[in-house]
């Protein structure tokens, strides 16, 4: 992956990008997210983890505009001193100031070419209308040559130029993972919210994925990562936030949430939970089978 994405702003320290404040998002009687709390520092990879359920999915929609919370503020920072508030928001207005997702379920345009969906990324940033596009402007023609360079570059970066032309349908499931990420990254974001990336993937795949997030972050995109597979978000988080119905329970290093007690009891149960389901029940011994009565045999 010798491309890169365009670098983010240089980070400096204590630098944020994200400030999320005391979410609280209800739908009717049910309490998704209970005053949720987290900051992001510029440039690093954050995980927030947690069961199923936990909220993890109801944040990233709150961050992008999905989802509008009840309480709470949620502030951006596209670059330093710049501040962006995102509730309020529509999804693509959230793009527009720098933030991009990919999701759990893949959503690529399946019937377009790599190539094709990667431009679509990169197309959400340019300035040419439909009137210019239908009169081949010279700025349109010139557009669309760059369009083409960066959008051959992100496949380059993620690994898939040789799948450029290639229907994304057809393409193997790890490999739509990242070429969803290469149309994420060709909006330019500031920060790229990756939602169960490995999902799905084998071994081979999430090894391609942990090179591909530390690349990522080594430009200067931060990145936060919504993932089940702790391996991967231990080898690759900077720092961990974990949700448990709808509350932060921890936050740390990936050290630190490793020796956590209250993780330890959302993921594992507390310890009479645990001891019980890791102790197997004794069989019951099993009484002897009756004798048939001895038949007495007269002399």
């Amino acid at each position: 992956m010798s491309a890169q994405p365009v670098a983010s702003t240089a980070a400096t320290p204590n630098d944020l990008v994200l400030d999320v404040r005391d979410i609280t998002l209800r739908f009717g009687g049910l309490t998704s997210l209970d005053k949720v709390s987290l900051t992001h520092t510029r440039g690093e990879v954050l995980s927030v983890i947690g069961p199923n359920g936990a909220g993890k999915t109801s944040l990233f929609n709150c961050l992008t505009g999905v989802y509008f919370p009840q309480e709470g503020e949620v502030r951006f920072y596209p670059e330093a001193g710049v501040e962006r508030s995102v509730l309020g928001r529509k999804p693509y207005a959230v793009n527009r100031l720098g933030i991009a997702r990919t999701f759990q379920n893949i959503r690529l345009f399946n019937a377009l070419t790599a190539l094709e969906n990667v431009k679509i990324g990169i197309e959400s940033r340019q300035k040419t209308g439909p009137i210019g596009a239908m009169l081949h402007m010279p700025w349109n023609r010139r557009e669309e040559r760059e369009s083409d360079a960066e959008a051959f570059r992100l496949l380059e970066f993620v690994g898939l130029t040789k799948r450029a032309n290639e229907v994304s349908s057809s393409l193997p499931y790890g490999d739509q993972r990242r070429l969803e990420i290469a149309r994420a990254l060709g909006t330019r974001p500031q920060l790229l919210l990756l939602d169960e990336p490995a999902a799905g993937t084998n071994p081979a795949e999430k090894r391609q994925l942990e090179v591909l997030i530390r690349a990522i972050a080594e430009t200067g995109i931060s990145v936060l990562l919504i993932e089940h597979d702790m391996k991967l978000v231990m080898s690759v988080a900077t720092n961990v936030v974990v949700l448990n119905f709808g509350q932060v329970i921890a936050s740390g290093t990936p050290k630190e949430i490793q020796r956590d007690p209250s993780v330890v009891e959302a993921y594992l149960g507390s310890g009479d939970e645990a001891d019980s389901a890791a102790v197997p029940r004794k069989a019951a011994k099993k009484a002897p089978a009756k004798q048939p009565p001895a038949t007495r045999t007269e002399d």
